[in-house]
């Protein structure tokens, strides 16, 4: 039986639903960007389970976190531009302050590289349209405010460092190897800002970059560069070398009640199957990596 998913069935009588509803229309006519990339999928082969899932994840979820978006410049207490000033974070001088210990653990997880992740290996939905190949790596703390414990217990002081922030929902190590490009795209939610900490840097600098809006700079190492990723941005690493930041997405501060609005969405993004699918990619890596340590430790060449 064929079952048609309609807006309209949704109970009216929430004046609420029907303020979303009709900012949903309007941003839909005005033809929108996505906040991250739709799948398109053959509703006719797929599972009703799929077909639900796909309905409320990028029919709804996306639509209603555009129009939630709209209003978060009027709200916001940064200003709405593609890079941000360190100076305008307290927390950023700490993480600069001690780079230095967070490289020291970097360089034990690099040495088994070639076993770690892709992006893609734990968010496809992100991945498909970022990347496919084997030249992005990552090693995950944290992702929407979940904790990966065994990879921060093989790193305890950037752990110690990064839960230290306010607001802190994602972090990981984001390694990319030599000739890797990430496309122009965009962040998943404007509610969030982001962070990169310059770990591991290769020569020329100038080519290792990163192109925000309009505007291109180059990482430092030991230097945070901090940036609205709700705009286009792509990055590169056309050097011999390879390229490692610390990683880092953090609550947009907002001003009431939006503040308390978008920490309620970043929950329910947690919540989503976009979230709890890399999650459950993460746990099956746990076992791997568990197994590629131990052996790395005890001198045995990795699976």
């Amino acid at each position: 039986m064929a079952i048609k998913f309609r807006i309209q069935s949704i109970n009216r009588t929430s004046q609420s639903f029907l303020k979303v509803n009709r900012r949903v229309r309007k941003l839909h006519r005005t033809h929108q960007k996505p906040l991250f990339p739709i799948p398109q999928i053959n509703m006719k082969q797929e599972k009703i389970s799929e077909k639900i899932r796909y309905f409320l994840l990028y029919k709804i979820g996306a639509k209603i976190l555009w129009t939630f978006e709209k209003l978060i410049p009027e709200y916001s207490l940064i200003e709405d531009t593609a890079f941000f000033e360190p100076t305008q974070f307290p927390w950023s001088k700490e993480l600069e302050a001690n780079w230095h210990l967070i490289r020291q653990e970097l360089e034990q997880i690099l040495k088994v590289q070639e076993q770690l992740p892709n992006f893609q290996d734990i968010s496809p939905d992100q991945g498909y349209s970022t990347t496919q190949d084997n030249l992005w790596k990552t090693y995950f703390f944290y992702g929407y405010g979940i904790k990966v414990d065994k990879n921060c217990q093989r790193c305890p002081e950037t752990t110690r460092l990064i839960e230290q922030i306010p607001g802190m929902k994602t972090a990981f190590f984001s390694i990319l190897l030599p000739g890797k490009h990430i496309p122009e795209h965009r962040g998943p939610y404007k509610g969030v800002i982001r962070c990169l900490l310059g770990l591991k840097i290769p020569e020329p600098r100038e080519k290792c970059r990163i192109r925000v809006g309009e505007e291109t700079r180059y990482w430092e190492e030991g230097k945070c560069m901090i940036f609205d990723d709700s705009f286009p941005h792509e990055a590169w690493n056309e050097t011999d070398g390879v390229r490692v930041v610390l990683f880092l997405d953090i609550m947009r501060p907002l001003r009431f009640p939006l503040s308390i609005i978008n920490e309620l969405f970043l929950k329910l993004i947690t919540m989503s199957p976009f979230v709890q699918d890399g999650y459950a990619n993460q746990r099956k890596w746990d076992v791997r990596l568990e197994q590629v340590f131990a052996a790395q430790k005890g001198g045995v060449t990795p699976p």
